[in-house]
């Protein structure tokens, strides 16, 4: 039930003998990986009964508990407005892909990509089949907007997505000088602005959607 740490020390009036290299750790992992604070605690009350007098000494906790590092780590807190905004159009653009949808639209398409200019806020919506078009609809929109704007895109944050990892992709934004920032991964939060703009389309189809099911009642 329990892993514990032996060392083999064979003796000849017996076949096999165990010794417990840390008990006050093994103690320690019995209880859930409790601090040793909190056996100290127990161990001083008599609130359980058969803990060791070891653990009272100051030396019981020297051993570095790994489980305990990686599974009582706090993740650093992620402030939910930007504190840093662009000053031009086209400095930064979010950029995220939303799918597949059920249902499906009547060109049988289930995702859609977004850009949206951190500096105005426009989006631009581009629906598609599967994701491995957001290359060609990328250097559709970047051909638009730039037209459009009379401004280069300068960068585009995204997350870590293989539609947006693909060789292919790297050594477009390299040639044409656009800087990559890839959020990590499991933290959809660094990409905030494409993820809630994701959310706003999305609650507007439903609306749609319902809408049309309902019937009017005048």
């Amino acid at each position: 039930m329990f892993a514990v740490l032996t060392t083999m020390m064979p003796k000849a009036t017996a076949c096999l003998q165990a010794v417990i290299e840390d008990e006050s750790y093994l103690w320690h992992c019995r209880f859930g990986h409790m601090s040793f604070k909190g056996l100290r605690t127990l161990q001083s009350k008599k609130m359980v009964n058969g803990l060791p007098s070891s653990l009272l000494s100051p030396t019981a906790c020297v051993k570095v508990c790994t489980t305990c590092l990686i599974g009582k780590q706090h993740r650093e807190f992620i402030p939910k407005r930007s504190l840093w905004r662009v000053s031009q159009k086209l400095e930064l653009v979010h950029a995220d892909i939303c799918g597949p949808i059920n249902p499906a639209s009547n060109s049988n398409k289930k995702y859609f990509l977004s850009f949206i200019d951190d500096f105005s806020r426009k989006t631009w919506i581009y629906f598609l089949h599967e994701k491995s078009e957001a290359f060609t609809m990328f250097k559709r929109y970047k051909a638009c907007v730039e037209k459009e704007t009379e401004a280069y895109l300068k960068c585009l944050r995204t997350d870590k997505g293989g539609e947006f990892n693909s060789n292919e992709f790297e050594e477009f934004c390299k040639e044409n000088g656009i800087t990559r920032q890839l959020t990590k991964t499991y933290t959809p939060q660094q990409n905030g602005v494409a993820e809630r703009k994701n959310r706003t389309v999305m609650n507007l189809v439903w609306c749609i959607l319902i809408d049309k099911q309902v019937p009017k009642v005048f």
